[in-house]
């Protein structure tokens, strides 16, 4: 039975205007040391520059140079807006501003996420998808069929892992939001302001 992998990454850490800082180009390549010993197929990574760069940096540190492409479904977007019925009041606030073009829009771009990346496929195969918090969000919810709006608490920090394993009956979660290949001092980057351990 033939087995997608798919290796879910947020981008390395960014400035305010999306640019890579020094500590996200880092990030990025301890990922790539990390996904080594992956045989990997391609990289794919959101039109974004801190995503297509964050990629390209990983992939540089892989042995077989894997195909590194741009797939415009992995922009940064968010998937679903929920009603308010299924509205959390702690993030209420969160979608104010928030048109109802931008929502369908949304739901576009994460219908066409999961057509692209959330099936199986026919051959084994291993996929880098270098993106954002909220897509990887909504491929892992995707992923355990949990309802629409779960996919509002999951976050991922920047350059944390993230595996989702896609067969012929179904999907299996590996890992989620693994940071093991980043020193102390670069793994809480990509959450808000948040106390550490």
């Amino acid at each position: 039975m033939s087995v997608r992998h798919l290796y879910l990454v947020r981008h390395g850490e960014a400035d305010a205007l999306g640019a890579p800082t020094d500590r996200g180009r880092r990030q990025a390549e301890l990922l790539g040391r990390r996904l080594a010993s992956a045989p990997i197929d391609v990289v794919w990574h959101s039109p974004l520059e801190r995503a297509a760069v964050s990629a390209d940096l990983m992939a540089a540190q892989l042995p077989r140079r894997p195909l590194v492409d741009v797939a415009e479904e992995l922009i940064d977007h968010i998937p679903y807006v929920p009603p308010t019925k299924e509205m959390p009041p702690s993030i209420g606030q969160f979608f104010d501003g928030f048109d109802p073009a931008e929502a369908r829009r949304g739901r576009r771009l994460a219908g066409a996420l999961t057509d692209r990346f959330g099936s199986a496929t026919r051959r084994d195969t291993h996929e880098v998808l270098v993106t954002h918090a909220y897509p990887i969000a909504w491929l892992v919810r995707e992923a355990l069929g949990a309802p629409p709006a779960s996919w509002l608490s999951l976050n991922s920090a920047n350059a944390a892992l993230t595996i989702i394993e896609r067969r012929p009956l179904g999907a299996e979660l590996v890992a989620f939001n693994d940071t093991g290949h980043l020193p102390p001092e670069l793994r809480w980057t990509g959450f808000g302001v948040i106390g550490r351990p």
